[in-house]
């Protein structure tokens, strides 16, 4: 069980990485007075402090982050700025999509977690955070997500996306 904690936490704090640089496109496209532009940066900080979290976890047990760190760095940054240069919506399109991978994710860690009765803490931090990550999405469909250009296509894409990071992130 050890080595998938080791795996959990390393995924997780890529994936939170990749939020926060998600995060900064959007904001630096955007800037502070677009539609939408307060919820994404409140967003933004939930996801530095979850990502703050995984750091220090990492740093206790000793966990090696990712090898593809600069690579997530450049790839959620270019894909906040793109959705948020399609528009606004467009941005809370990818944060829904984003989200509802993170739920499951977040979900099936912890069903495992507690199918082996283990990492008490890691299981309240996790569910904690996917509470959090839930309130995004919500937030970002009622702020019109569903309602951006070719939203099903778009969706689609971000949420493959994210299946295929959480998958490299876990091994690589």
């Amino acid at each position: 069980m050890k080595n998938d904690i080791e795996r959990m936490i390393r995924v997780d704090q890529a994936g939170e990485f990749g939020a926060t640089r998600i995060y900064a496109g959007q904001l630096a496209v955007m800037g502070d007075r677009a539609p939408h532009s307060g919820e994404i940066a409140a967003m933004a900080r939930q996801e530095d402090g979850h990502h703050d979290a995984f750091n220090a976890l990492m740093a206790e047990r000793g966990v090696r982050p990712t090898a593809l760190h600069p690579f997530w760095n450049v790839a959620g940054y270019a894909l906040g700025a793109a959705t948020a240069l399609i528009g606004p919506k467009a941005a809370m399109a990818c944060t829904a999509a984003v989200e509802t991978e993170i739920d499951k994710h977040y979900s099936q860690q912890l069903d495992d977690l507690e199918a082996a009765d283990e990492e008490p803490e890691l299981r309240e931090m996790i569910h904690r955070f996917r509470e959090e990550e839930r309130e995004h999405h919500d937030a970002a469909i009622a702020a019109g997500a569903e309602e951006a250009t070719a939203y099903p296509l778009l969706s689609a894409a971000i949420r493959l996306g994210c299946r295929a990071a959480i998958r490299l992130s876990e091994r690589v």
